[in-house]
């Protein structure tokens, strides 16, 4: 499956400049999931245990690999991406050993403008720098409305995306928190700015782990904004006229 335009820039040989054994990726990674963390718990969405959860954009499966970790069941979890090598090793990852009979993560290949999933399947769908490498709205809109028909009523959506363009890399476009509640029409939506700019912790980390933590605790160099977007439990119908 050839990769469209709007993917170029996010290649499988990155992985090494973004490998967690870097000082500075490990903080970025180790803070967004304290984050991540206080979020869910805040909004009563711990635990996973029962969740039905999907990766939209999942790559080799780090983030299913992590809710797995906090506790959510091989079995309940899925992803999609366009990228057929990052699918196979996401799949090698998250599939079970045949002597346990049980099942593994669905992972697919495939368009997150057509999930292969039916209508209101999953408790929580996730999002990483997916929206950011879409440089087209219509697609943009098309990828939200996969993800909130495929929601279950009531159930989340985990953004974690650019606020800011990415200097470079130009195919990377931020998206703002009005752009976010349109594309989400009619959901509950709580942002908060996390991440501290890469290329500064970088910098940072080195020399200071606990001065790269203040600098992102006063938010004015961060990045990215992380979200949950609730589903409402009833959908609202249009008024008669």
């Amino acid at each position: 499956m050839p990769v469209p335009s709007w993917q170029v820039g996010r290649s499988i040989h990155d992985d090494d400049f973004w490998s967690p054994t870097r000082f500075a990726n490990l903080f970025l990674y180790q803070q967004r999931s304290r984050q991540l963390v206080r979020l869910l718990t805040r909004n009563g969405m711990l635990p996973l245990h029962e969740k039905r959860m999907l990766d939209v954009g999942c790559g080799t499966g780090e983030q299913l690999v992590e809710f797995e970790g906090w506790g959510a069941r091989r079995q309940n979890l899925a992803g999609i991406d366009l990228n057929e090598t990052r699918v196979s090793r996401a799949r090698a990852r998250l599939t079970c050993p045949p002597v346990t009979q049980e099942r593994g993560a669905d992972i697919r290949c495939g368009d997150a403008t057509n999930l292969p999933w039916p209508d209101g399947m999953f408790d929580v769908v996730s999002q990483s720098v997916v929206f950011t490498s879409v440089p087209v709205p219509e697609v943009k809109r098309a990828v939200a409305a996969e993800m909130l028909r495929v929601l279950k009523p009531g159930g989340a959506v985990i953004w974690y995306d650019f606020l800011y363009d990415n200097p470079s890399n130009r195919t990377v476009k931020g998206i703002g928190a009005r752009e976010i509640r349109s594309l989400f029409a009619g959901c509950e939506v709580t942002l908060q700015r996390v991440t501290l700019a890469p290329p500064l912790a970088r910098r940072l980390v080195p020399i200071s782990w606990m001065a790269a933590m203040v600098c992102e605790g006063l938010v004015v160099a961060n990045t990215h904004y992380l979200g949950l977007i609730r589903k409402p439990t009833v959908q609202s119908r249009p008024e008669s006229t």
